[in-house]
């Protein structure tokens, strides 16, 4: 157990799951779209949709998504900086049980026009885990190198993502495979203990991988 598990990071506001947490779930779906967002539109489920404004989860959702850290000094005026920069964010509540009490569904637009969608768990600590990406399960926390894939779910795939890593001495300590059924698009989340090259992006590349993604540590 490191330092990071017994005191968790330096926290603004009341509550670190509302705080910390919820601006490390805006920081992880800013890297997913990969560029900046426009735009945003947040459900908030459970103690989030209960108790998140007084708390502040809506300025610290909109602080992650501009890139800024929990720490930054930035959530109190993260809704200002937001409207003063032209970036539409927009909050809902929902009673819909996510099986979590702190939950928030983010469906961001970027500068390209790019989309996506995430749904996002604080789990107290400062500590956060990615549930879902465009309605496909994952599990992502933002404290591993990660390298996250779409492709056709064919056999080779995953062998030949691996040999890829490992020539350029790149170690897996963990890898999940998530699919909506057989034979259909998948998503592989890979977990490394090293920073991904993104040279490794066009080596990895062909006709049944639709999508590549590299996420830091966050």
């Amino acid at each position: 157990m490191g330092i990071f598990d017994i005191i968790g990071p330096v926290m603004i506001g009341p509550s670190s799951s509302h705080t910390a947490g919820a601006a490390r779930i805006g920081l992880v779906a800013r890297e997913i779209l990969g560029e900046e967002v426009t735009a945003a539109t947040i459900t908030l489920y459970g103690s989030f949709a209960k108790t998140g404004h007084g708390h502040g989860t809506d300025k610290a959702l909109a602080a992650g998504l501009m890139g800024y850290a929990p720490d930054s000094g930035t959530i109190r005026d993260a809704l200002v900086i937001a409207e003063e920069k032209g970036i539409s964010i927009t909050f809902n509540t929902s009673a819909k049980d996510m099986g979590h009490p702190n939950v928030a569904e983010i469906h961001a637009t970027g500068k390209s026009g790019k989309t996506v969608t995430v749904v996002g768990r604080s789990l107290g600590g400062g500590r956060v885990k990615i549930t879902s990406i465009d309605g496909y399960p994952v599990e992502i926390t933002g404290e591993e190198y990660t390298l996250l894939t779409r492709h056709n779910d064919v056999p080779g795939i995953v062998a030949d993502v691996a040999r890829i890593l490992a020539e350029e001495q790149v170690n897996i300590s963990n890898m999940r495979v998530f699919r909506k059924g057989k034979g259909t698009e998948a998503v592989m989340v890979i977990h490394t203990d090293q920073k991904i090259p993104t040279s490794v992006i066009q080596k990895i590349k062909n006709k049944n991988i639709t999508s590549i993604m590299i996420l830091g540590v966050i």
